[in-house]
């Protein structure tokens, strides 16, 4: 039997490997596997693995790798967030990182909500944990990563790369040439907490020569808005993006 579903394994290589105790229980109690099934692996980085299991063991499951593929290139487009108040960017990682995204990065920002003297260090941890089901469930080859929060001004320092920013005041529309182009460069977008971005953090980010992409003519949540703009520049490339991989 072939286990229809993606499992994880941080380096992969020809041979005998038992898997974590969390993917080993998964493929056992979850799907019932036994030796002899097939399965498919990924790691994360831009591979896949096809192999056998060997012993069923809830809680270290030995599997035969018997084929690696060539490394896919890894995605260009970033994401990048205010941080929120309620945890809504856990909701947003949920969502996003089944989309061949690069990583999500937390901004500080002069709007954020976020709790006082929080590192969001348990945040990250959740929102890695919502990326790597993502990885699986949605047959990803490459994890978006969750990025340490920083502030603003220190990320527009260090990004090298187009920015996309959603404001409502932006343009409603943008060309497939322009699409392309995003696509196929390093380039983030960005999306501000409660009440958006402030008015000197918006000329700062046209100081720095970034695109305003509008969403529409309503006032979307903080935790909505990353989505849409996700499928604004993402889904028109989905299909091209599928046969390069088959190719």
């Amino acid at each position: 039997m072939h286990i229809d579903s993606n499992f994880y394994l941080e380096t992969l290589s020809l041979g005998e490997v038992f898997l974590s105790p969390e993917e080993s229980s998964h493929i056992t109690k979850s799907f019932r596997a036994h030796t002899g099934d097939s399965l498919e692996l990924c790691d994360g980085k831009g591979r896949f693995a096809s192999a056998e299991i060997l012993e069923a063991n809830p809680k270290a499951c030995k599997v035969l790798i018997k084929s690696i593929s060539e490394q896919e290139p890894k995605p260009q487009i970033h994401l990048a967030v205010g941080c929120l108040s309620g945890g809504g960017e856990e909701e947003i990682a949920f969502h996003a990182a089944q989309l061949p995204l690069a990583a999500i990065h937390l901004l500080r920002t002069e709007r954020s909500l976020e709790p006082g003297n929080s590192d969001l260090g348990k945040l990250r941890r959740r929102m890695e944990a919502k990326s790597l089901v993502a990885l699986k469930q949605s047959r990803k080859s490459w994890l978006t990563e969750i990025k340490a929060p920083i502030y603003l001004n220190e990320f527009l320092e260090t990004f090298k790369g187009n920015l996309i920013v959603c404001d409502q005041s932006g343009n409603p529309t943008i060309k497939n040439s322009q699409l392309s182009t995003l696509n196929s460069q390093l380039s983030t977008i960005l999306t501000g907490p409660e009440g958006g971005f402030s008015p000197t953090e918006l000329e700062t980010l046209k100081s720095k020569g970034a695109f305003f992409l509008s969403l529409g003519n309503t006032r979307l949540r903080a935790i909505t808005a990353p989505i849409i703009a996700l499928g604004r520049l993402l889904l028109p490339i989905l299909p091209k993006l599928h046969d390069e991989a088959q190719n």
